[in-house]
């Protein structure tokens, strides 16, 4: 399989979907990975694209100009109270943008509310005609990858599937056998990047690495290759946020190592073809 790259919105965080187009073009990407989806998290940067219609024409110029495509939008989470009907609009959009799927992960302990939730979801998508994936994150109440299966196992859609973060893999202490009973058309594309071996023992310091300090692939301490030959999918989204490394080099400079770390660990490991 030809391999594909997505530049993920968490990497360059302070660029708006139409600089993140551009930079992308420049550094050898082939998609980009967006977040019209606002968390209400402190100091976020606000790229509702739905509600935006100037921003929405620059990213539409941006993607025109440059042949790079959307791969996913994100991130339409599940927590106690949400209205799913108000991730509609962002959905559209990405379906207007040729966006494939819709990233999601899960924020409350209530089994049955956000397996329903998240079915609604689902149901949601298909009317755009778009996968919901499910990722499960390392501090979120779907932590693991036996807690998101049993969510896509549930629900049974069409539209379902299970992206993988190859820091949360690392993190949660999957075993890599548990990929093995992974239907394979649940893998639309992963996220891509590395981390300290040493797994922290706290929320703050899982958060921290997580939304801040993640390395470049191939310089920490996770066994990529082992996860990367159980996946079947050739679209790899690079999440690598590292505030001090954005500083230091720019988002653009930092996009480009992200990448050719990348580029460079494949060709250097067996199970690249």
């Amino acid at each position: 399989m030809e391999r594909k790259y997505s530049l993920a919105h968490l990497t360059v965080l302070g660029c708006p979907p139409s600089e993140m187009a551009y930079i992308a073009a420049m550094t050898g990407y082939d998609y980009i990975s967006i977040r019209p989806i606002l968390m209400g998290l402190p100091g976020e940067p606000n790229y509702c694209l739905a509600e935006n219609r100037e921003m929405l024409k620059q990213t539409k110029r941006a993607l025109s100009s440059t042949g790079i495509g959307v791969n996913d939008i994100e991130l339409a989470r599940i927590y106690d109270g949400v209205d799913i009907s108000c991730y509609e609009p962002a959905i559209e959009i990405a379906a207007e943008l040729g966006a494939k799927s819709v990233l999601s992960s899960i924020w409350t302990p209530n089994k049955a509310y956000y397996t329903e939730k998240f079915a609604e979801l689902c149901d949601l998508a298909k009317k755009y005609d778009m996968n919901v994936d499910l990722e499960f994150v390392t501090w979120a109440s779907v932590s693991n990858l036996s807690e998101a299966k049993e969510v896509l196992d549930i629900i049974k859609r069409s539209n379902v599937g299970l992206m993988i973060d190859t820091l949360h893999f690392n993190r949660s202490r999957v075993s890599i056998n548990e990929l093995h009973d992974i239907p394979k058309e649940w893998f639309h594309f992963v996220h891509l990047c590395d981390g300290p071996k040493e797994i922290p023992t706290t929320k703050e310091g899982l958060i921290y690495t997580g939304r801040d300090a993640r390395l470049y692939i191939g310089e920490g301490g996770i066994n990529i290759s082992e996860i990367l030959d159980a996946i079947p999918t050739d679209i790899y989204s690079i999440e690598l946020p590292h505030l001090v490394r954005v500083k230091e080099l720019g988002y653009a400079e930092h996009a480009r190592r992200c990448i050719e770390s990348a580029k460079s660990y494949f060709l250097n490991h067996e199970f690249y073809e």
